[in-house]
Formats: C-alpha cells, sequence, structure tokens
C-alpha cells in the first residue's frame, strides 16, 4: 500500500536529502515544526523506507580516487538465472559503485571508480571480462564531472491546510 505523504513529509524529505547530517532540531526549525512532532515524522518515514539510509558523499579524487568511468557489458545469454548470477558477482566487485541493467544495445552499465587508469584496466582484464557469460565489455573514461545530484528531484506541494 503506497504511503500518503503531506507537504511536510516532503518538506522533511527535501530538506533531509540535501543535508541528511543536519540534527532533528536544525530539521525542525527548518520545516517549521516543533522537534519531537519532526522526529516521530522522520521516524515514519524511515519505518515506511521512504528513507532508505544516510550516507556521506566524499570528494574522489581528493581520497587519492583519481577515475570515474563507465562499463557497457554486453551478456551471451539474458536468461534470469545469468542475470541473477552476473547481479552477485557485480556485488562483489569494489570499484563498481553504481551498476544497471538496461534494454537495448547493452545489458547492465557499471559505474566504476578507481584511483587511476591501470587499476582500472586490471579490473578490466583480470575481472570484468573474464566473468562468465560476458561477452562484451565497452569502456568509457570521464573527463569530468558537469553535475552530481543525489536522492530524487523533489517538488515540495503545496500544504491545502494553509
Amino acid at each position: 500500500m503506497p504511503v500518503r505523504l503531506d507537504a511536510i513529509d516532503w518538506r522533511i524529505l527535501k530538506e533531509l536529502q540535501g543535508d541528511g547530517h543536519m540534527t532533528n532540531v536544525a530539521l525542525a526549525n527548518r520545516i517549521g515544526l516543533s522537534a519531537p512532532p519532526c522526529l516521530r515524522r522522520v521516524r515514519a518515514l524511515e519505518e515506511a523506507g521512504l528513507i532508505a539510509g544516510y550516507t556521506v558523499l566524499l570528494d574522489e579524487p581528493a581520497l587519492g580516487f583519481e577515475l570515474t568511468a563507465f562499463a557497457m557489458v554486453g551478456l551471451h545469454n539474458q536468461a534470469e538465472a545469468e542475470l541473477r548470477a552476473f547481479e552477485n558477482l557485480v556485488l562483489g566487485w569494489p570499484l563498481v559503485r553504481e551498476a544497471y541493467m538496461l534494454s537495448g544495445e547493452s545489458d547492465f552499465m557499471l559505474k566504476c571508480i578507481a584511483r587511476d587508469l591501470p587499476t582500472f584496466q586490471e579490473f578490466i582484464l583480470e575481472q570484468l571480462t573474464a566473468a562468465p557469460n560476458v561477452a562484451s565489455v565497452k569502456t568509457f573514461l570521464t573527463i569530468r564531472r558537469a553535475k552530481r545530484d543525489s536522492g530524487v528531484p523533489i517538488t515540495v506541494p503545496s500544504d491545502p491546510a494553509k
């Protein structure tokens, strides 16, 4: 059953998506509630699974991870068992930070973060192309990041109670 959200819930989600590190008091002040009902609403959103967790965005280059690349992977066989087997392999590869099954020319797109090109090349040669059922791999090295937004594009609806 879908969860019904009011304008306050949407504002909470938008604020937390922008800064998941803020205190409950700061969040309550931003949305115009006192702290206890704000905390109850946040807990309800967590329990409903709408807030799946909290994370920190790291500056990859500052930490020595200079390379971001995408790998487009084609599989020999797209039977569900084979797709799941590949997904299970992906879960064990630390360089792969995001993975998506696709429709179209490729079966999967992998976002990879590596310290440098040799590290990425080693991963491609020794793990990805050597994996069972992998038919093709096309890689794309990024030049620079033009945008980085996480989450979803929330537009807070107007509150009919106001």
